[in-house]
């Protein structure tokens, strides 16, 4: 007995939960500070070799350099939350020797808005999830805010309210885990025992049952009047309630202060309350936000618990025992205090093995939100999180009045009536009882923003509040992650929209939480918030190195370039870190592929889209809005999910912008390949340099292939939709003729003659145009400046003369070409000096005009292109025959310069030395007078 006294004194001593840093902190850091190194010296590269003005490809270099640079500190910010990984493990079981008698009442707040795209049977098992939690059911208060103020989800709560009398004793005879009903009977199907298999085929009937009510009054699409008269709650409906125009409707359904109301084995059952907040037109109803803050204010006229709760309606609760543990961080005399919520990670239960669409966030979870926890200040993910409710309704923390819980329960000696709480809390649900209030600001949830989450977070950590991070081995709440590409962008750009908007407002965590949090949680934080505009380098680095690879301008240094190695290194060792996290986080090689698509994916649409929807916003050109993403599909959709097929069913933008930038990148490599080898124009040099952007452009292709077979290959629904494949299609087919039609480059060449210098060009087709311009730029004698000129002679293929030029310094002509083959160009410098001469020649032809001169679709198109193209080239040409001029203009405005001063300087001494002379001979004068007058 003394053994075990001891023990139990030496475990009420220890904390309630350990901090313990992750291993390997200081191999990483000199891992990212070498990767560093190499990004710095890509910076020296980009700044040391930008072209020089006039130059090919100068604006593009400084592109790239810019991209680059936001790339860079972007990785700076996310290196922030790798740089100090903090683990937490709780001790439930001290928690149970000291506390168990006086566990704090907890209120849990599910959310839900629309009845069709949210469906009352996923909403209701997540309820039934959170009422069988192993926790005294006395203390338990559930609260439903729907939004969408249907009675059909009503009908499905009360429903829900019935069948808990089975599931809850259910759950926790027999530790039923997961509590969702749903998820527990499709994934627990064979039943061994006897016993127990007939109390599971019961419940499972019992619950078919249920679900069969709810689904088959959903098709009808309204309450029976049978079941009407069964509940007082249905005289809330009427003829005037709609979706957005309604009073507040407040039903206490189960009453946990109620000793009647108990389960089938006799035990209480918990406080379960429906809540539909009050909405009129006229007043703003903020979201999610809103119904966050009506649902606190309504909690603390009934139940009053001093840890909050708040789930997605289609997050369920997986571990019984999640309450407890969370309570270990609250309840540690040492530290819980100071901790505002806890916060667990999203976790999915419909991932596919190699996670599809990138939905699992592995890495997010395991180590990005780890590190943020290092700080202190970790994320508020807006589910899944306990909260303190004095943090949460605006209280700043001070260390002189140590908050703790109050152990007691706020709500147990109100002798109010079930009636007079419902009045009560209609009150605080009215849509303009927060009007003018701090509500929305200081209290509860921030409001104007579609990530009020993750903006109410930052404010609580800077009133001064900590938070946590807690990531179990055992998942606390599963979800349903989207199962369409469709779904997962409409949800990221939200998000994107959402964070971009506090980045560029008050709230910005350098400006808002500067002295009040740690930097790197500042950083952190905008690792997330620069989701948007990091839209913009992306969509650069998809779009320019292909067309640069098409024309042959190369944006990188040479392979064989020691510049070439930090950019090699940095890719390199990026992606091989990228992929051992990913498989050290439980993912597959296949998943970190298929996230690096879904990298690009979301950042070329969703992002970019909510940079532009931002921006506007920011401009008051439009307003706030909040998409809600389904919950359901069809069956063929869910079938090709679960082979891991990409879904394009739909013509959004999104997907045109997918389409298009594959099929750029796809057709610049392709012609890049037809300009450079088929027509024998190789330049070794350039190809090398070119090698890292035909790598980039392959891994851009390698990257799109499901949307390439989405075009062309697939033809179930889940493919690019026809009547938009065949417009693409179209396009493409247009966009590739125009990339491999560009007309024959400018034959552009600076030669230095003697007598006589003569050039070959060869045109390929009769009847092209051909244009020829030159100037002398200069001589080899300084002095020489003459406007003598030189003569040049045009022969065509046979030996015809075509053009007779004498004795210019410049001209600019063209000629049609009477017959295809090499046409000779003779110069011939009649002055003795040694002139340099800017020579250029561009013959003008749209390739595949002629074959395609008959299709009458692309007739039209292919005009235009030709046209645009040669005006394009002869403002080129009539621009380098400018440029020329005035470059000759310079040199002879120099020499006339120099013999000015050179004159300038003769004449000046000239002058001197007379004067000198002069003075001399009047000397020798006076002196030869002064001698003669002496004698």
């Amino acid at each position: 007995m003394g053994s075990q006294g001891g023990r139990d004194e030496e475990e009420e001593a220890l904390p309630l939960f350990q901090r313990q840093q992750a291993k390997g902190r200081v191999a990483y850091r000199v891992f990212a500070s070498t990767i560093f190194v190499g990004i710095c010296l890509i910076w020296i590269h980009r700044f040391l070799y930008i072209p020089m003005v006039g130059e090919d490809g100068r604006w593009v270099w400084v592109g790239m350099f810019m991209a680059e640079l936001c790339f860079s500190f972007f990785w700076v910010c996310t290196q922030s939350l790798r740089w100090n990984l903090t683990l937490l493990y709780p001790f439930k079981h001290s928690l149970s020797l000291r506390y168990e008698d006086k566990l704090p009442g907890i209120d849990i707040f599910v959310c839900t808005a629309d009845p069709i795209i949210e469906p009352p049977t996923l909403v209701i098992n997540t309820i039934l999830s959170a009422m069988s939690y192993n926790y005294p059911s006395e203390k338990l208060a559930v609260y439903l805010s729907d939004d969408g103020g249907s009675d059909l989800t009503f009908y499905a709560f009360l429903e829900a309210s019935h069948f808990a009398k089975y599931w809850i004793p259910f759950c926790k005879k027999n530790d039923i885990e997961p509590m969702s009903p749903e998820a527990y009977f499709a994934h627990n199907s064979n039943v061994q025992d006897i016993t127990y298999a007939q109390e599971w085929s019961v419940v499972k009937n019992l619950y078919e049952e249920m679900k069969e009510r709810i689904e088959s009054t959903m098709e009808r699409g309204n309450i029976s009047k049978e079941i009407r008269v069964k509940h007082k709650g249905f005289s809330e409906w009427n003829c005037n309630v709609t979706k957005k125009d309604h009073q507040s409707i407040v039903q206490i359904v189960l009453d946990g202060r109620d000793e009647t109301a108990v389960d089938n084995n006799g035990y209480r059952l918990p406080t379960l309350v429906y809540v539909a907040r009050e909405k009129r037109p006229q007043y703003p109803h903020h979201f999610k936000a809103g119904a966050m803050n009506a649902l606190i204010r309504v909690a603390s006229e009934i139940s009053n618990g001093p840890i909050i709760l708040n789930l997605d309606c289609d997050m369920y609760v997986n571990d019984s025992d999640a309450i407890r543990e969370a309570l270990c961080f609250f309840m540690d005399e040492e530290k819980g205090h100071e901790i505002a919520y806890v916060q667990h990670p999203q976790n999915f239960n419909n991932i596919t093995k190699n996670d599809l669409y990138a939905n699992s966030f592995n890495v997010f979870n395991k180590v990005e939100l780890v590190g943020m926890c290092g700080y202190d200040s970790a994320f508020y993910l807006g589910t899944g999180c306990f909260h303190r409710r004095e943090s949460l309704c605006g209280k700043n923390y001070s260390e002189d009045n140590k908050l703790r819980l109050d152990i007691k329960d706020a709500k147990k000696n109100d002798k109010r009536t079930v009636n007079e709480l419902e009045e009560a809390s209609k009150i605080v649900a009215s849509c303009s009882y927060d009007k003018d209030t701090q509500w929305g600001k200081e209290m509860g949830l921030v409001y104007g923003c579609p990530v009020e989450d993750n903006i109410t977070g930052l404010k609580i950590q800077c009133r001064g509040w900590k938070s946590v991070y807690y990531c179990p081995n055992k998942e606390a709440f599963l979800g349903v992650a989207p199962n369409t590409l469709e779904v997962a962008l409409i949800q990221h750009r939200r998000w994107a929209e959402g964070f971009f908007q506090i980045f560029l407002s008050k709230y910005c965590p350098f400006i808002y939480g500067h002295g009040k949090i740690k930097l790197g949680a500042q950083m952190g934080y905008c690792a997330n918030l620069l989701w948007a505009p990091m839209s913009l380098p992306t969509l650069y680095y998809v779009i320019i190195p292909p067309l640069c690879l098409l024309h042959g301008i190369p944006l990188f240094p040479q392979a064989s370039s020691q510049w070439f190695l930090p950019y090699a290194y940095v890719f390199i060792s990026k992606n091989a870190y990228s992929i051992v996290e990913t498989w050290v986080c439980g993912g597959t090689i296949k998943a970190w592929w298929n996230s690096q698509r879904m990298w690009v994916i979301r950042r070329t649409t969703a992002y970019f889209l909510a940079f532009i929807d931002t921006t506007i916003k920011q401009l008051r050109l439009s307003q706030t809005a909040f998409a809600i993403t389904p919950k359901v599909v069809t069956d063929d959709v869910l079938k090709r999910y679960e082979k891991e097929v990409m879904e394009f069913g739909s013509s959004t933008t999104e997907v045109t912008i997918i389409a298009t930038l594959a099929m750029l990148n796809l057709l610049s490599f392709v012609g890049a390949i037809m300009k450079r080898i088929i027509a024998s124009e190789i330049d070794f040099n350039t190809t090398e340099m070119l090698i890292p952007q035909v790598i980039l452009c392959v891994l851009v292709i390698m990257v799109n292939l499901p949307v390439y077979q989405a075009l062309f290959s697939r033809n179930d629904e889940g493919r690019i939709p026809q009547g938009m494949g065949i417009r693409l299609k179209e396009l493409y087919a247009v966009l590739l003729l125009a990339l491999l039609s560009s007309p024959q480059a400018v034959f552009g060449i600076r030669f230095v003659i003697d007598r006589e210098e003569c050039f070959s060009h060869d045109v390929k087709y009769e009847g092209d145009t051909v244009h020829v311009s030159f100037v002398v730029i200069k001589a080899d004698s300084s002095w020489h400046y003459t406007n003598d000129g030189v003569d040049l002679v045009v022969k065509g293929p046979n030996g015809d003369q075509i053009q007779d030029i004498r004795d210019k310094i410049s001209d600019k002509f063209e000629f049609m070409a009477h017959q295809r083959g090499v046409h000779s160009f003779c110069f011939t410098n009649k002055s003795p000096y040694h002139e340099t001469i800017d020579f250029d020649v561009h013959v003008g032809h749209f390739s595949y005009y002629d074959e395609h001169a008959k299709d009458e679709h692309f007739k039209p198109l292919l005009d235009q292109i030709w046209k645009l193209e040669e005006a394009l080239y002869n403002i080129q040409f009539e621009q380098h025959w400018l440029e020329a001029q005035t470059e000759r203009q310079a040199i002879v405005n120099e020499a006339m310069g120099r013999r000015a001063i050179h004159k300038a300087f003769y004449e000046s001494a000239a002058l001197i030395v007379a004067s000198i002379l002069q003075v001399y001979l009047l000397r020798r004068l006076f002196e030869r007078k002064l001698g003669m007058s002496r004698v």
